[in-house]
């Protein structure tokens, strides 16, 4: 008995599993860097981020508990203390071009290779990680007191995103 890959079991391709398994982190890094909030905040929003994409692994489609039980052991598993690395894009702009434009890519593989519960769970698990860190810390105020929840510029990504995906 060999072990397949669960990729090819679900019909992708290695470039292809790459492309979703990578989408998710790149997602909760383009939605925090929409807002240059401060260390602390960011710090929230990379945790808040991990957990919505560990909450993944829960969930009732195959591929999104595939992909999320992979970039878990990837990068770390919030129900142990672990923490992302706080990445900061040097041009959050384009960097969040690159990745809505990545999600365009991930919807179309998703079209052609998934049936629509599938390719609709995958996507609105990426709008729920995006969701999930623009909302994990209010930007502005003083002392965490006042501001905004959700910056214009967070929303935008965000919705961006939820436009992008269809969802």
């Amino acid at each position: 008995m060999t072990d397949v890959p669960v990729s090819t079991e679900l019909g992708f391709t290695d470039s292809e599993w790459g492309l979703l398994v990578g989408l998710p982190q790149s997602v909760l890094t383009a939605a925090s860097a929409a807002e240059h909030d401060g260390t602390r905040r960011t710090l929230a929003e990379n945790a808040a981020g991990l957990e919505a994409i560990a909450e993944g692994r829960e969930s009732a489609s195959p591929l999104v508990t595939a992909v999320a039980g992979e970039l878990v052991a990837r990068v770390g598993d919030p129900e142990s203390g672990e923490e992302l690395p706080s990445i900061s894009p040097a041009d959050p702009v384009a960097y969040a071009k690159d990745v809505l434009a990545r999600a365009g890519e991930a919807a179309a593989l998703l079209a052609a290779k998934s049936g629509e519960g599938e390719a609709g769970a995958y996507k609105h698990w990426l709008v729920t990680i995006a969701e999930q860190v623009v909302t994990a810390a209010p930007s502005g105020g003083i002392l965490g007191i006042g501001g905004d929840v959700v910056t214009d510029s967070e929303r935008t990504f965000r919705d961006q995103l939820a436009a992008v995906l269809n969802d």
